[in-house]
């Protein structure tokens, strides 16, 4: 495994994250090595007599790896999309390998499964508050202090968790209600795996519902790739992908917002280092 130390940005700095949190360490998930993650680690090392150091090398992965039970920091392989599986995405669609591993990138660092191999998301409370009208329920009625980080009228990035902490508050969401359409807005307010594709496209998409769609989602990669072309057909955005118009595909695919985060920018950045491969 990757040595990490204060300062280091990387996926694995995800995984170490989610380790830490399993060994009920409250910490903000991320791929930045921050002094709350720095303190978690050694925190970490004194409990379980290892160089107090801060720095994640073989014998902290080995002992964190164990007691969490894990074999490794990663899923089964099986999980994980291929190079055969993106050159054949990028011939299907007449796309160039490049821009299709630069998306693949953005979205999720790579990154489709979690550590306790269930599929990356991310919850959208203002989504939630949308997709629970649809349904016939008003939100302002459920609308309080205790659910507030699950349930909101506005978009907003403050309650965000990542990485297994949005499995909770997906749960939370789910159970603010007994009727099955809370579940069923719930998994339709997260965004799903590699390419985080929005439950509530299912239908459109070509799924039964959206627990057809969280299914394929939770089997592996590929079918996140699947998703991820049917994504591009029904949006109109393989144009935009085939031609590297990074802004419009931002806007298409992450809607208005996608300035905020330099979404076409880091697009773009991708681009260039995998064309150059």
């Amino acid at each position: 495994m990757k040595l990490l130390k204060y300062y280091t940005k990387s996926p694995e700095v995800t995984t170490l994250c989610e380790l830490l949190y399993k060994q009920g360490y409250n910490i903000k998930i991320s791929d930045s090595f921050s002094l709350e993650v720095d303190a978690a680690v050694k925190d970490f090392q004194r409990k379980n007599s290892l160089v107090v150091d801060g720095i994640v090398g073989m014998k902290t992965w080995t002992v964190l790896l164990q007691k969490n039970s894990a074999p490794a920091p990663v899923n089964t392989t099986d999980k994980f999309l291929k190079e055969s599986d993106l050159i054949s995405f990028a011939d299907q669609y007449s796309l160039e390998l490049a821009a299709v591993k630069a998306v693949n990138e953005i979205e999720s660092s790579g990154k489709g499964f979690l550590i306790n191999n269930k599929p990356k998301i991310l919850f959208e409370g203002h989504i939630f508050w949308n997709e629970l009208k649809k349904r016939g329920i008003d939100p302002n009625k459920l609308y309080n202090a205790t659910c507030k980080d699950v349930l909101y009228p506005k978009w907003t990035k403050i309650y965000y968790q990542g990485g297994v902490k949005e499995y909770d508050r997906l749960n939370e969401a789910m159970k603010l209600g007994v009727d099955p359409k809370f579940k069923d807005a719930a998994l339709s307010s997260a965004s799903w795996g590699s390419f985080q594709i929005m439950g509530f496209h299912a239908k459109p998409l070509g799924y039964t519902d959206v627990t057809d769609f969280v299914t394929k989602m939770e089997m592996n990669e590929g079918e996140h790739l699947r998703a991820f072309g049917k994504f591009l057909e029904k949006n109109g955005l393989l144009t935009h992908l085939r031609n590297k118009s990074w802004a419009n595909f931002a806007k298409g695919y992450n809607g208005g917002g996608y300035k905020l985060n330099k979404y076409d920018e880091k697009l773009a950045k991708a681009y260039a280092k995998y064309s150059k491969n």
